[in-house]
């Protein structure tokens, strides 16, 4: 019988997780597990929780950062992930083709079936979505500051960074090219997207040992309407303000220090910035129809 430890950010995504649990107590097979809920009551507490419970699968209820800190404590383990998403953008579940409604979320517990995914690191700190620097980094700082939560929030503090955003010089270098130039920002894909299908890096695989490196340069306001679209049907490479690489190792050189995130935990860091990927390290539970398509 698999024992399941639940864990759950009460404030992820600014959401009640009173459908979440009562879907667990519903649709959860207890013919094959027992469970647990574990609430964390601060942040980073997840990882701790997830090393140190004793389950067979860990899962997180909550968004991007929750299942962030989840994955970090079962890296080196044989415990397997389990997502209920229900953040502001749930990127690496949507990118896994694990539904966002609690029913069908808990129902791939009970008949998924486990895969393993790459895990990216960022100066040492491991992420399994996406991390970057520019833009979205300064999003990502701002958005952890603010009081509320939810893509309504997420958008506007984008909007308004946006506005006041000053372009800087990077250089990039991968396993086996460089590139220098100006860019709003720099995200570098493990998934496929930022999260709610704004796929920044459609071609991106969690399993390839490889990551997605998309370069986003200046471009005037009116072109946001384009872009966007672009972004939500997988094509934001098909820009001429986009640059993209893939490669297991990149480093990242930029004028001043300043924000980055990972999994969009901001943090402050230097000019040089080291990336690379540790192929298929994390086990997760997937719907069956995803195995093999990740």
């Amino acid at each position: 019988m698999r024992r399941i430890a639940f864990i759950v950010n009460p404030i992820s995504g600014g959401k009640d997780k009173k459908d979440v649990l009562a879907a667990i107590g519903r649709y959860l097979d207890l013919t094959d597990c027992s469970y647990e809920v574990l609430p964390t009551r601060r942040a980073g507490e997840g990882t701790f929780l997830a090393r140190e419970v004793d389950a067979d699968v860990v899962v997180a209820v909550g968004g991007d950062g929750t299942v962030s800190e989840v994955a970090r404590g079962l890296l080196g383990s044989t415990k397997v992930l389990g997502i209920l998403p229900c953040g502001s953008g749930d990127g690496l579940a949507l990118h896994l083709g694990i539904s966002r409604n609690p029913a069908q979320a808990v129902k791939t517990l009970n008949a998924g079936q486990v895969a393993r995914i790459d895990a990216g690191k960022l100066d040492g700190r491991p992420f399994f979505c996406t991390a970057g620097v520019g833009l979205d980094a300064a999003v990502s700082l701002d958005f952890a500051r603010s009081s509320r939560r939810g893509l309504n929030t997420y958008i506007t503090t984008a909007w308004e960074d946006w506005k006041h955003r000053v372009p800087e010089q990077y250089v990039v270098e991968t396993d086996t090219e460089a590139w220098a130039g100006e860019a709003l920002f720099i995200t570098v894909g493990n998934a496929n997207q930022w999260g709610n299908e704004a796929r920044i890096a459609p071609r991106a695989s969690l399993c390839d040992g490889l990551l997605d490196v998309t370069v986003v340069q200046p471009f005037p306001i009116w072109e946001i309407p384009d872009l966007a679209a672009r972004l939500m049907v997988g094509k934001a490479e098909t820009s001429h303000h986009v640059r993209t690489f893939r490669s297991a190792h990149v480093h990242i050189h930029r004028e001043r220090p300043g924000a980055a995130h990972a999994d969009g935990d901001p943090f402050e860091t230097g000019v040089d910035l080291n990336l690379s990927v540790s192929k298929g390290v994390l086990q997760v539970i997937v719907p069956a129809s995803k195995l093999g398509k990740i």
